[in-house]
């Protein structure tokens, strides 16, 4: 779950990392009085959408003046940005991050996320701060910094220093550093991130150390152990498709083709997405309905696929354990009549169950085309959705 710049603020400044003052608005209307608690002479007009290249979007402005605020912030809100990491469309503004400025002297970045590899929590700094990391790490991957934090011990004075040395912070410094890295760590362990980061963390004029950009990420499987993040949520911000994914508990995840597919498991689910790739389709979606799903959630997750508007077909492809053929082959009926079938359906089971299975699609009255073998379904779906393609 993702959540916007001044809600992961809320929570670092409960960490007791410090961030500029500020406040959020949602209308016009409350510019003025977000703007006169700001006690600096200038102010920060933030755009609030879950995307990075804000700043260069045009997405944040400094202002000099009430006026100026007032006038960014009727210019902003209610348009759509777009960045890099949206799509060509972007995001429409619906809300804005007004703080206080701060005279910067030096910009660092810090972060903490799992590396895969190690199986560990890894903290990973730099003095490149304010720009995008991944762009660093191509360009001088000699200026990032990584320390892998052993879970029993947590992350240690001696690693704060040591990478406080790397990327030159002043030794009158250091301590705040230690406190601030280690409150960090603290809040990714027990807010369950899987990504929290401070971009820029800044060094002031005046000798300050202040989290000037933060995002937090965390793992919704845990969010029974935070269930006070779930008020932080904005459904605004997430793909319609993947709200509804969320409340039947299914694994969705969008993508750029125009095949729609349905599995259990996903091992198969990585499968069929390569087969198809394989005779030259592209998958519209990764949709993994899990080994013990009921006919509701097998209904509910095909009518999501045939939500999407750019689906020229879908496959179905189940092998049945615990997931028995006949609740997907109920499933894949009741959603295919409620929703209107209107694109090539192929249909693949395997498993328990499997003649019931193919007895309820041969007897639904539906146009479905049930094959033996993934392979055989991957090439008979390519097929078709290349014909509906050419309007055929």
């Amino acid at each position: 779950m993702n959540i916007h710049e001044y809600q992961a603020k809320e929570i670092l400044k409960n960490y007791e990392i410090p961030v500029p003052r500020g406040g959020v608005i949602h209308r016009v209307e409350d510019v003025e009085r977000a703007a006169w608690r700001i006690e600096s002479d200038i102010a920060v007009v933030k755009v609030q959408i879950h995307a990075g290249g804000r700043g260069k979007a045009g997405g944040v402005k400094i202002a000099k003046s009430i006026e100026e605020v007032v006038a960014y912030s009727k210019e902003l809100l209610g348009k759509r940005l777009v960045t890099p990491q949206t799509s060509s469309e972007g995001r429409e503004i619906k809300a804005l991050l007004i703080e206080e400025g701060c005279d910067i002297d030096k910009e660092y970045y810090v972060g903490l996320t799992l590396d895969r590899e190690a199986s560990r929590v890894v903290i990973i700094a730099s003095e490149e701060g304010g720009t995008d990391i991944e762009e660093v790490s191509l360009k001088s991957p000699n200026k990032i910094f990584k320390e892998v934090i052993d879970p029993l011990i947590g992350l240690s004075d001696f690693q704060v220093r040591r990478l406080c040395i790397n990327i030159n912070i002043p030794e009158a410094l250091t301590n705040d550093l230690v406190k601030i890295f280690k409150n960090l760590y603290r809040c990714f362990i027990e807010k369950d991130c899987t990504l929290a980061e401070i971009n820029p963390l800044v060094i002031t004029k005046e000798g300050k150390v202040v989290a000037l950009d933060a995002k937090l990420n965390f793992d919704d499987n845990s969010l029974y152990r935070n269930e006070e993040l779930l008020e932080y949520r904005d459904l605004n911000e997430e793909d319609k498709k993947e709200i509804e994914d969320s409340k039947y508990d299914l694994s969705y995840i969008p993508l750029d083709g125009y095949i729609g597919f349905l599995v259990n498991g996903a091992g198969l689910a990585m499968a069929t997405m390569d087969i198809i790739k394989t005779y030259g389709g592209e998958p519209a979606n990764f949709l993994d309905v899990g080994g013990g799903a009921s006919e509701e959630k097998v209904t509910n997750a095909f009518k999501i696929i045939l939500s999407d508007n750019r689906v020229r077909g879908v496959f179905v492809n189940i092998f049945g354990g615990i997931l028995k053929c006949d609740v997907i082959a109920r499933g894949i009926v009741n959603a295919a009549n409620e929703a209107g079938l209107n694109v090539p359906l192929v249909v693949r089971l395997e498993g328990t169950n499997v003649e019931i299975g193919r007895e309820i699609l041969d007897n639904s009255n539906l146009d479905i085309v049930t094959v033996a073998t993934m392979d055989e379904g991957a090439r008979k779906i390519v097929e078709l959705t290349n014909m509906k393609g050419k309007g055929l």
